[in-house]
């Protein structure tokens, strides 16, 4: 008896390739692909307000990348011995407040200048829940949703559902505004397979189910997005526990792995699945460790590696390999 039902994804119509940038957004399932299109050399900015889970801090902050909004101190809070910003993660965080301001306005000038490239958007999105700011909250406006709660107290917040209709308003308008700021940018969207158990097992499904709706909805209204159904693919596909980690939350390496392959096969083109392959076999030798770094066979595999890497550099000279040939310069 076979007891696993696998698909296959629908390919997208216009595939990425390794010269155009990549912008990831969301969840932090989305820095999981993310860091894999690092290690084979795509140009790529993740996450530039840090992980953001709802659709409503994801809208707030394209909004602040297309008009490269600069903020300044009234824009972020003390708490617990650190400057925040409600609409940034907590790696932004710092006891300076100019620090903070710095990295924020700076991350926001990259991720500016990304939405005008020919980039390739992904927008992940984990929850439909939203956590809107009471007027306890410092440095607050009242209602507003924050996209970190920076381990605020409880009652400086408020939770909600987000609605069928309003979701799909949130996700229209931000797909128009990136549309109108930039007509080359694709936008592709994916669900999160992680399971925000911490709003409940029911709860949680609800939010996956109102997410799954309002995107596929977009979708049917406009032609170049792209919905890859990575939360499918570990919920219905993969279907067990042990594809989870020790937490039974965050999808485990041997998920993660079987989600990129299909994004691989699904959304990008053929010269770069080659390209890729390349990158592969420079990324494999150069996570080999010599038992004797001083022979004369490791010297020669070391020189056969910088070669390649010349070949490579000569084939696509688009690519930062600096970082391999430093190493393999020996």
């Amino acid at each position: 008896m076979d007891f696993h039902l696998a698909f296959t994804p629908g390919k997208m119509p216009d595939k990425l390739n390794y010269r155009q940038p990549v912008l990831l957004l969301g969840s932090c399932f989305t820095e999981n692909m993310g860091e894999k299109l690092i290690q084979h050399k795509f140009n790529v900015l993740q996450n530039p307000n840090g992980i953001l889970f709802n659709p409503v801090s994801v809208k707030e902050a394209v909004e602040n990348y297309i008009s490269n909004r600069q903020i300044d101190e009234k824009d972020i809070f003390y708490l617990q011995d650190g400057w925040h910003s409600w609409q940034h993660h907590s790696r932004f965080s710092s006891p300076d407040p100019k620090k903070t301001i710095e990295q924020i306005n700076l991350s926001t000038q990259k991720a500016h200048h990304f939405l005008q490239s020919d980039a390739v958007v992904i927008i992940t999105l984990g929850s439909a829940w939203v956590y809107e700011l009471t007027e306890k909250a410092a440095g607050a406006i009242p209602g507003r949703v924050a996209a970190n709660n920076h381990k605020a107290p409880a009652d400086w917040f408020r939770r909600r559902l987000l609605g069928a209709g309003e979701l799909q308003e949130i996700l229209w308008q931000l797909v128009k505004k990136i549309q109108a700021f930039n007509p080359l940018l694709k936008i592709i969207f994916t669900i999160s397979p992680v399971r925000h158990l911490r709003e409940g097992f029911v709860e949680n499904n609800r939010s996956k189910a109102l997410l799954i709706h309002a995107v596929h909805s977009i979708i049917e209204q406009f032609s170049h997005l792209y919905y890859f159904p990575a939360y499918e693919l570990v919920i219905d596909d993969l279907r067990d526990y042990r594809f989870y980690a020790e937490d039974m939350v965050h999808p485990n390496y041997a998920a993660t792995q079987y989600v990129w392959q299909k994004f691989i096969a699904c959304c990008i083109d053929e010269p770069s699945q080659l390209f890729m392959q390349k990158v592969n076999e420079i990324n494999a030798a150069k996570n080999h460790r010599a038992f004797n770094p001083e022979s004369e066979a490791h010297k020669k595999f070391l020189a056969l590696t910088y070669q390649k890497l010349l070949v490579l550099q000569e084939q696509y000279p688009g690519i930062n390999l600096e970082e391999e040939f430093q190493y393999f310069k020996g």
